[in-house]
């Protein structure tokens, strides 16, 4: 009986000592900017810092739908608003899966006079969104596009750094579409500024 309780509070030690030691070493991959479940601080940058620039991108390209004169200034809006959308809820998705917090625009200290920072490049002014709210017509169409090829271009920045100090290899794929994407659309953008 005594060999048999012996036995059985070894190997409980042992299955300890294991889940401290597999503990640990989880632990410890989280140094130099890495997290578990292989992603990095770079990827949750990148989400989070995404998630808003997409948010405001969808925000202007409903504006479209009522105020632009142009239908093909109001198709690409529907193109922009259509993929932005869904990117939104897998990055949202990723940071659940991370323990990570998820942005939105009603968070304090985000609003979008903040969010034009060096750190998030082509984000509009609340200024600037209320200035495209109250245009309309050939005016409307002129400013949506001069401000969405600047919100592409930060967009397009975000993502090449995410290519290249990221981590989680969906980020990266995701962050390689929307580069592809957005430089298509920066250049439609462009000709339709010219016509």
């Amino acid at each position: 009986m005594r060999k048999t309780l012996t036995a059985a509070i070894v190997v409980a030690v042992l299955l300890i000592l294991a889940a401290v030691v597999l503990i640990l070493a989880v632990r410890g991959g989280e140094d130099d900017g890495h997290t578990s479940a292989g992603h990095n601080d770079a990827d949750v940058t990148f989400a989070q810092q995404m998630i808003l620039h997409h948010q405001q991108a969808v925000e202007m390209s409903e504006l479209a739908g009522t105020r632009a004169e142009s239908q093909k200034v109001k198709d690409l809006a529907a193109d922009i608003e259509a993929a932005q959308g869904p990117e939104v809820k897998t990055m949202t998705g990723w940071l659940g899966s991370w323990g990570e917090d998820v942005p939105d625009e009603g968070m304090p200290g985000m609003d979008h006079g903040d969010m034009s920072s060096d750190d998030m490049t082509g984000m509009m002014s609340e200024e600037d969104m209320a200035e495209l709210e109250n245009a309309s017509g050939a005016e409307f169409d002129q400013m949506f596009l001069t401000m969405m090829i600047e919100h592409h271009e930060g967009a397009i920045e975000m993502a090449q750094t995410e290519q290249a100090e990221g981590e989680f290899p969906d980020a990266k794929a995701t962050a390689k579409d929307i580069e592809t994407a957005q430089t298509e659309e920066i250049k439609t953008m462009q000709a339709l500024l010219k016509s």
